[in-house]
């Protein structure tokens, strides 16, 4: 099978296409022919090895994962003898989370995992940019978010912006977003009540108070957020810093305002799997979309990161054809 492949951290051209054995099921595992798998800020970080987080997670040295790639779609290809849950020919969508491998042809992965029946009618590229681990994680677990709230998405134009924006507005929230002043049209075509240019920071501190600052691009920095949150705000981030593991701490023993990181890659299977079933469930009541900025196939995946690099409005995909 066809997979994309590096061995060392480095840029985009450290990434290419290669041949590999075709991975087959046992016990509960489901084979999954893949059509379509995002293309992540988190695997560009992978894949660069920096910042330094990224060497905690995927290796101090070299890659412990040589095939990148978490949320798929695709076609059951194959069955272990204890799957049950899966038929020959379903159509399915989800995620790997840190064992990675979706850029390639073939996976295998516990029918127990993140796996799900893609939602009718949406397409391969689509769907897996549907996967959400992270904007339902940090709005419902993290910021216990609530109807009427007042709520700022920092890069409401992202992969993870543009679902929190759009599941924020589901659950009655009031919602900010920024991004840059092109997408601003886009921000509020996804449902934002008010569509701001991140470049322009004294207005979007302004435009607060925000109960919840949700810094998805994590470029507004707990510092300059506290001054437009709430008396008992909430800040969170998606992007490990030293800075923001010390105000995390920091902030839990003094003060209201909290400035908090958490790390959804880390979460139990079981609750990212209801996390699945739930965005089926919106997607299908129309109440969830995930735009799809570009798609390349498998052998231009390092022009996927450098798209991932330059900036995108929602998604990047890699796309596999059967």
């Amino acid at each position: 099978m066809k997979a994309a492949v590096y061995r060392r951290f480095g840029g985009p051209e450290v990434v290419a296409e290669e041949e590999r054995a075709r991975p087959e099921p046992t016990g509960d595992e489901v084979l999954v022919r893949v059509l379509a798998a995002t293309v992540s800020a988190a695997g560009a970080a992978a894949r660069a090895g920096s910042p330094w987080f990224a060497r905690l997670a995927f290796g101090p040295i070299r890659p412990r994962a040589q095939v990148l790639g978490s949320a798929f779609a695709g076609r059951v290809a194959g069955l272990g003898p204890d799957a049950r849950r899966f038929a020959v020919g379903d159509l399915v969508f989800g995620a790997t989370n840190a064992a990675m491998g979706a850029h390639a042809e073939y996976i295998v992965v516990s029918e127990a995992s993140p796996i799900a029946p893609t939602p009718a009618a949406v397409e391969p590229a689509r769907a897996a940019a549907l996967v959400d681990a992270t904007a339902m994680s940090f709005l419902r677990e993290t910021a216990d978010l609530q109807p009427g709230q007042r709520l700022l998405v920092n890069g409401a134009s992202g992969a993870v912006g543009s679902a929190a924006v759009q599941l924020a507005k589901h659950w009655g929230a009031r919602v900010t977003g920024t991004s840059s002043a092109h997408n601003v049209d886009f921000v509020r075509s996804l449902g934002a009540d008010n569509a701001l240019d991140y470049a322009d920071t004294a207005a979007v501190l302004a435009a607060g108070p925000y109960d919840v600052v949700f810094d998805a691009s994590g470029k507004l920095g707990y510092r300059r957020a506290r001054r437009a949150l709430a008396a008992e705000g909430l800040y969170m981030t998606t992007v490990p810093s030293f800075a923001i593991l010390a105000q995390s701490l920091w902030t839990r023993l003094f003060g209201r305002r909290r400035a908090v990181i958490a790390f959804t890659g880390l979460r139990p299977d079981a609750r990212v799997a209801a996390d699945l079933r739930e965005t089926a469930e919106l997607a299908a009541l129309g109440a969830l979309d995930a735009p799809v900025d570009a798609s390349y196939p498998l052998k231009r995946v390092a022009d996927a990161y450098r798209h991932v690099a330059r900036g995108k409005r929602g998604h990047v995909v890699l796309t596999l054809d059967e």
